[in-house]
């Protein structure tokens, strides 16, 4: 499913982890994209992770194929040792910006309440032609660690004034400071600590559509792991 002999390259992000970049991922990117088109029916928004946009699970046997890759290729990069647990799904952004909940037009985090000696990780595979419907941004708080969770506990309450975006983050704002911009082009996967702030660089909306073989498809990994020693 996965490229045997990837070319892997890497991206410094400041004062963090780097984004690990591998095009040429899937050996067959457009069987995955017809998947994707003929299980359209069974892609179901999660209100639980605030993605904008329907998700389908890729199921156990792409989740564990994906975490193989994973411990090959990319783990060192990220401090990972041993991975605790994997899961595998198509996203398909959707949702025009006059419709996204306040935490949707921040950068956000991929993890939550890690425990001592566990990290986190995340995929995306970019799915689709038009590198106009966006890749990945990396960003850092611009404030105190407290004054960051107060501006994510009023955008998770819906406080819109307090997230300072009127739709989807592409650029440094008063809470956040956009560190890189990963463009996207079909076909390339990029690993990343899940522990950093990040965000869709969704500039043209518009171009956003709910046919996967037209819109923002994805295929999104997320990885709990036990971390290196130092």
């Amino acid at each position: 499913m996965f490229n045997p002999r990837p070319q892997v390259r890497y991206v410094a992000i400041a004062g963090q982890a780097p984004c690990v970049i591998v095009d040429d991922f899937l050996l067959d990117p457009h069987a995955v994209v017809a998947h994707a088109v003929a299980a359209q029916d069974r892609f179901a928004v999660d209100p639980a992770n605030y993605y904008p946009g329907p998700e389908l699970d890729l199921g156990r046997e792409t989740a564990l194929r994906l975490d193989e890759f994973f411990i090959q290729h990319v783990r060192r990069a990220l401090g990972a040792q041993r991975t605790i647990s994997v899961a595998a799904r198509l996203a398909l952004a959707t949702l025009p910006p006059e419709r996204l909940h306040p935490l949707q037009r921040l950068c956000h985090r991929d993890c939550a309440d890690l425990a001592p000696g566990v990290g986190a990780a995340a995929a995306v595979v970019y799915l689709f032609d038009d590198p106009r419907l966006g890749g990945t941004s990396f960003y850092r708080a611009a404030g105190s660690l407290e004054e960051t969770a107060r501006v994510l506990r009023a955008a998770h309450a819906g406080t819109a004034a307090h997230t300072g975006a009127s739709g989807y983050l592409t650029a440094s704002n008063a809470h956040f400071e956009q560190l890189c911009t990963i463009p996207a082009c079909f076909n390339r996967a990029i690993f990343y600590d899940g522990t950093i702030f990040h965000a869709a660089q969704i500039e043209v909306p518009a171009l956003l559509h709910g046919d996967p073989a037209r819109g923002r498809l994805t295929m999104n990994g997320f990885f709990r792991f036990r971390q290196r020693s130092a």
